[in-house]
């Protein structure tokens, strides 16, 4: 079946679109209004919503091209690569409405190329290769229209993209369903936290007891963060070149964590101390920069300065992971006033920022409740994992064709045994 593929450039097949120029004056807080979506807003492939910008509904008129719609892909024209990866993403339904802005890229499926099987071109390590190579500029590296039109690639009959598409899309439907289920036990135990560690619902109040942090139950201490976890810095890692050693872990850094993977990190050389090895189900706090707490399950690498690898031999891992989440917004505001490019807070905050903690006991009843929901999402992460990496390799053999659809479910049965 390969052999009725044919070589096209992406500009042949496809419907490219650069954004327009909206004037930073007229952005509204109308939360009505439609989202402005441009390279800011796209990570690797997915939408970010934490830096809305928005434009009046009344000056829409004339802008009818620049409507995106479910499916759609958008890529990011300034600095379209970064160490997580390239800036490309498919728009979904929950992302509009919304308006394409300049320096940002809308590529849409034609009669001769199918929408979705296009989003598994421009997800493709052909692609990202080909941007690396003909970007231009240093201090904001850039594309032209000019060059993702340029693009070439094997492209099949239309009935053979579908059915590509189509196996792609289940891998990524299930890695979904995955993501929202685990943004549903992420809810449900973090208002189980609050409940009974921040607001102590169900404690009368003849058993409260006032402390630093006002009433608390009796029987339970105030205590710091660095003293019921440790907080340990990562080791500011030389680049290691690859072939100097055969065996390696990546780096992982900031960008690493945000992006839940290792792509495009650095090498460092295996001979580490095992405490600064990072392994999946880890907890790892960046302090600077982002300042985010996640779980991590990107695979064995080594542990970066900037993050903390969070540990504990008393508490369980949803309690030093909910309680430093829950202190957060503070260690973000008090890296916002640091000046420096990329705030960041100090050991003592850690020692400044407080807990209701209960004695073991009442911890362990709490853990019988909380825990479940906790490694539940671990466990839906981790096959999510093991789905991406499946995803991928399908990804490159479909669309080289060194597969055919029909072959792919004796493949996943081998892979999987």
């Amino acid at each position: 079946m390969a052999g009725e593929w044919r070589e096209v450039q992406l500009g042949d097949v496809a419907d490219l679109l650069t954004g327009y120029p909206f004037k930073s004056q007229h952005y509204t807080d109308n939360v009505d209004a439609p989202r402005l979506i441009g390279g800011d807003n796209i990570a690797q492939g997915n939408l970010r919503w934490d830096n809305i910008r928005r434009w009046p509904c009344d000056m829409t008129d004339g802008l009818d091209e620049y409507w995106l719609k479910p499916g759609d892909v958008v890529l990011a024209m300034d600095r379209p690569w970064i160490e997580a990866g390239l800036k490309r993403s498919a728009v979904r339904t929950q992302d509009i409405p919304s308006l394409l802005v300049q320096r940002t890229a809308r590529l849409r499926g034609t009669n001769e190329l199918d929408t979705t099987f296009l989003r598994y071109i421009v997800s493709s390590q052909s692609f990202t290769q080909y941007i690396l190579n003909v970007q231009t500029g240093t201090a904001v590296p850039h594309i032209s229209p000019a060059q993702i039109r340029a693009f070439s690639f094997l492209l099949p009959p239309i009935e053979e993209q579908r059915a590509i598409a189509h196996i792609l899309g289940t891998l990524d439907d299930k890695i979904e369903l995955n993501r929202r289920m685990n943004q549903t036990l992420e809810d449900m135990a973090r208002a189980l936290f609050k409940s009974w560690f921040v607001d102590f619902d169900g404690v009368a109040p003849e058993d409260m007891q006032e402390s630093e942090l006002g009433l608390i139950p009796k029987g339970w201490t105030v205590r710091s963060l660095d003293s019921v976890a440790n907080y340990l810095n990562g080791l500011a890692l030389q680049k290691f070149p690859p072939e100097s050693e055969t065996e390696f872990l990546p780096v992982i850094k900031i960008a690493q964590l945000r992006a839940g993977n290792t792509n495009g990190a650095d090498k460092a050389s295996t001979q580490l101390k095992p405490e600064y090895i990072v392994e999946d189900g880890d907890v790892l706090f960046s302090w600077s920069g982002s300042l985010e707490v996640e779980v991590w399950t990107g695979g064995r690498g080594a542990l970066n300065q900037h993050l903390f690898k969070v540990t504990s031999h008393e508490a369980p891992k949803w309690f030093y992971y909910f309680a430093t989440r829950w202190h957060l917004p503070n260690f973000r505001i008090i890296a916002a006033g640091k000046a420096t490019t990329m705030g960041h807070i100090q050991r003592k905050h850690l020692t400044e920022a407080k807990m209701a903690t209960p004695p073991p006991n009442v911890m362990a009843a709490f853990d019988r409740i909380i825990a479940p929901l906790f490694e539940q999402k671990i466990q839906n992460a981790m096959q999510s994992k093991t789905l991406i990496q499946l995803r991928n390799t399908l990804l490159f053999k479909l669309i080289s064709g060194e597969m055919q659809p029909n072959k792919v479910n004796d493949f996943v049965r081998r892979s999987m045994s």
